[in-house]
């Protein structure tokens, strides 16, 4: 199996479908909460909607510089989204973030070993590949908090 697709699948597996790693993923865990407690604030801890809209700024993000090579979002506004007002919006996101996700696993699929190993946008932030491996571990140390929040706010 060629690379770009042990890492397309690999990423899936946190977003999308997998219990390898964690015994779940994002899908397995969002589809399970309703608006209100995706948005319901503990103590200090961001919202499991804000850490679900973080990742996705991260996945839509990266997915723009594979598709036009323009790298547009910035860390700094990687927590800054309008709030969630209802169970249609919050189903809304969810619908976009799974879209956007299987998009960037098929644009991984697709990339060649030397893409891979290709500067991404610039040399200070590596190749494609350390990049999606980032994303991936990103991905579950937010998926990580996700769930012990929910635990959280079922217990309290």
């Amino acid at each position: 199996m060629k690379n770009s697709a042990i890492l397309a699948n690999r990423f899936r597996e946190v977003i999308l479908n997998g219990v390898w790693i964690a015994n779940t993923n994002f899908k397995n865990e969002l589809t399970t909460v309703d608006w209100k407690l995706a948005t319901t604030k503990h103590q200090n801890l961001n919202t499991i909607a804000v850490l679900a809209q973080h990742i996705h700024y991260y996945v839509n993000g990266i997915k723009q510089v594979f598709l036009n090579g323009n790298l547009e979002i910035r860390d700094r506004f990687s927590f800054d989204f309008p709030e969630i007002e209802s169970q249609s919006q919050w189903e809304d996101f969810l619908a976009k973030f799974w879209k956007d996700a299987e998009e960037f696993a098929e644009l991984i699929e697709k990339m060649s070993e030397e893409k891979l190993l290709e500067n991404f946008v610039d040399e200070k932030y590596g190749s494609y590949l350390r990049n999606i491996d980032a994303m991936i571990e990103h991905s579950y140390y937010h998926l990580g908090q996700i769930v012990l929040i929910k635990k959280l706010l079922k217990t309290t």
